[in-house]
């Protein structure tokens, strides 16, 4: 694919003939980290050049929900492992959860986070602070202390448990108006959740298994809907699931209420179908839903009541999920698959473009993390995020073989379609021809630097 006109990196590439998000043919010319050229013809003295005939060229993409696991359960995952799955899977900027140990709630932990980040170089790492102390939705984290941190946290979430209390909710909604920022909810009653171990629905039904209402999931979103409107302030749902939910969603919107959504690549294909085989790989949370939501979500998605795509990546160790199910942790990987299977879910359906694919996981997350210098057009001077894709490539799914420590893939041994070709990090090649290159080497941050 590359072909060096010096024998040497000069920091000069000249991607050559991509079609620029699944349009016309058109050359890129990066130099210093931006983009210094776009057009047909170009030509640069002392670039490698890299042939990208056949390729789609589009803005490295941005995860708004990855469980990098760091700080505390390093078993499970890693931010040097997370941040390089994340990088093969075309991704240059993640959001990395709160729910590590401790848990992500002080300026310190966020700056811990934001610093291995650093460190590793393969994507731009932006942590999540948690909304409470501790995840145990009692009082407010230290929301100020975060937003005003080195790690300049924008995204607020407790994610994995809900901030079911209505007066706590309204407060971090009231609270990050001040900064800019955003309370990512994890939608879930946990009163109509106890005990639930999958979908409420006809299979659970035939299975014995406690059920999962969508109630449980439409009711926080229809309740918090109505406090960001009352405040007057940003909020962002989580992994939506169900028909119900794109409803309320789409209701919210239409009387211009502050709300996004993202929904996860696992629930725009797989259904609750897959759990007669009792295999823990796809105890998820929220669970998989029938046919009918994976349907109105990919709906949802196409028409923009659904923001963006979220992977909800969330890698466990073996031994948590190769149990019985009622045991087995709560979980899928997905920063690995995540393209393939939209594009098989979106674009090979008819119902998004590349284009639309850009938007949905590149430039929305972005504009809701604030994150000015990712998502960016395209275009001559803006930071130079790429990636470049091969659409018609196809691959089988090996869990073992991927960058992530998680093996805990919903899509083993399935085949998937497209592939990352490249990942342009900064302007950095972190991946070529498919396989991890070198990190980007930051800078030194100036003495002192942290929490102003």
């Amino acid at each position: 694919m590359t072909e060096t006109a010096t024998g040497t990196s000069t920091g000069t590439y000249l991607i050559r003939g991509a079609a620029i998000l699944g349009g016309d043919a058109e050359d890129l010319l990066i130099r210093d980290g931006v983009i210094a050229g776009r057009g047909v013809g170009l030509s640069a003295d002392g670039a490698t050049v890299i042939d990208a005939a056949g390729l789609v060229a589009l803005p490295g993409m941005v995860d708004i929900h990855t469980h990098l696991r760091e700080p505390g359960r390093e078993d499970a995952e890693t931010v040097e492992t997370g941040t390089r799955a994340a990088a093969l899977g075309g991704y240059t900027a993640v959001h990395a959860m709160a729910n590590s140990n401790p848990v992500a709630d002080t300026a310190g932990v966020v700056e811990q986070v934001h610093s291995l980040g650093r460190a590793s170089g393969w994507v731009d790492v932006r942590p999540v602070g948690a909304v409470t102390v501790g995840l145990a939705g009692e009082q407010l984290a230290e929301l100020g202390a975060m937003a005003d941190s080195r790690a300049q946290v924008r995204v607020f979430s407790d994610d994995g448990i809900c901030v079911h209390d209505p007066v706590l909710m309204r407060r971090a909604l009231e609270y990050v108006k001040a900064f800019d920022g955003v309370v990512a909810q994890h939608a879930q009653e946990p009163r109509l959740t106890a005990g639930a171990q999958m979908n409420e629905g006809t299979v659970s039904a035939v299975l014995g298994l406690a059920g999962w209402p969508a109630v449980a999931e439409e009711s926080i979103i229809a309740r918090d809907v109505l406090l960001a409107q009352h405040v007057g302030s940003r909020l962002h749902v989580c992994h939506v699931s169900t028909a119900g939910s794109v409803e309320i969603v789409r209701w919210a919107k239409e009387r211009g209420i502050n709300v996004t959504a993202e929904v996860t690549p696992h629930h725009l294909l797989l259904t609750d179908e897959l759990v007669r085989s009792y295999d823990p790989v796809y105890k998820v949370n929220p669970p998989l839903r029938t046919d009918a939501d994976v349907q109105a979500l990919r709906a949802g998605l196409a028409d923009g009541t659904i923001d963006v795509v979220g992977t909800d990546h969330a890698p466990h160790p073996s031994e948590h999920k190769e149990c019985e199910w009622a045991q087995a942790a709560m979980g899928m990987t997905g920063l690995e698959t995540a393209l393939s299977v939209v594009q098989e879910t979106m674009i090979e359906t008819g119902l998004m473009t590349w284009a639309d694919f850009a938007r949905v996981t590149s430039t929305v997350p972005a504009a809701i993390g604030r994150v000015a210098d990712q998502g960016r057009p395209l275009e001559v001077g803006e930071p130079a995020n790429v990636i470049l894709v091969d659409p018609a490539a196809r691959w089988t799914v090996d869990p073992h073989k991927m960058a992530t420590m998680g093996r805990n893939s919903p899509f083993a041994g399935k085949e998937l379609p497209g592939a990352v070709v490249a990942t342009f990090f900064k302007g950095h090649p972190t991946v070529l021809d498919g396989k991890l290159n070198t990190p980007y080497r930051y800078a030194a941050e100036p003495a002192g630097a942290g929490s102003k």
